[in-house]
């Protein structure tokens, strides 16, 4: 579904992706794992057109992405739902108004509008009677559903997280986490999702992509990554990620 062949991009020269071939396969949860300026952020920014590759090709559905073609890549983009970091929710806008906000642009009927979104709060497991609040109003794990329900607005093919659940506090998050897995099983979209939390890219992933340095180190399974390290970073990465418990049962064994 999206492709990057011989991509690479620089910020100030300083390289984040370099010159990088990575399919990311239809219809499948892959999650982009790695330490901080790994390029994790910067594929999927490439991936919906944000950014432009300074060498090399992102390809959409088998055709180049055209960042020089407005209309082009609107039309893509719409095909694509797009999860940032913080919700990046409009805080003049109400639930109900974040989520359908492109839908009305679009002009969709009243009609349509509302089974869609009646369909979508019963996905994401969000309150009806919350709609009519403003970010301001709602917890972090209400703000990151209305973020999730906006992005899968108009059923579009592919779904891009950027670290969704990287600010919420350890309950909400394992209970996103769950919730997101049953999204991504009941929709059977393409899904391309960041994190630096291992535990998390091997509960939401079919595939992990460890990064460093703007290139693949490693790619499979989390028990592929754990067994069978292709590079001492894998195992430097994996042992780094050892919880505080884990460490205190080891020490007491």
């Amino acid at each position: 579904m999206l492709e990057l062949r011989g991509v690479s991009r620089s910020f100030q020269g300083k390289p984040a992706v370099c010159d990088l071939d990575l399919d990311l396969p239809a219809r499948r949860t892959t999650v982009l794992l790695g330490p901080s300026g790994c390029g994790k952020s910067t594929i999927l920014r490439l991936s919906i057109g944000l950014l432009t590759p300074d060498a090399g090709e992102v390809r959409f559905a088998g055709a180049p992405l055209r960042t020089d073609d407005p209309a082009a890549l609107t039309a893509v983009r719409r095909r694509m739902g797009y999860v940032i970091q913080d919700g990046g929710l409009f805080p003049h806008l109400d639930a109900r108004g974040n989520v359908t906000l492109l839908a009305r642009h679009l002009g969709w009927e009243e009609a349509r509008v509302r089974a869609r979104l009646a369909g979508l709060c019963e996905l994401t497991r969000f309150p009806a009677d919350a709609l009519a609040r403003y970010p301001v109003q709602l917890s972090g794990g209400q703000r990151q559903r209305v973020s999730l329900m906006r992005a899968l607005m108009l059923d579009p093919d592919v779904l891009l997280l950027d670290e969704p659940l990287g600010a919420l506090d350890p309950m909400i998050r394992a209970e996103l986490q769950a919730d997101l897995r049953r999204v991504f099983a009941a929709l059977g979209k393409t899904v391309v999702l960041v994190t630096h939390d291992i535990g998390e890219a091997g509960y939401l992933g079919d595939e992990i992509v460890l990064l460093r340095g703007g290139r693949v180190v490693q790619r499979g399974t989390l028990e592929a990554l754990v067994r069978r390290p292709a590079d001492p970073f894998v195992s430097e990465f994996v042992n780094a990620q050892r919880s505080p418990l884990e460490s205190l049962r080891a020490g007491s064994a």
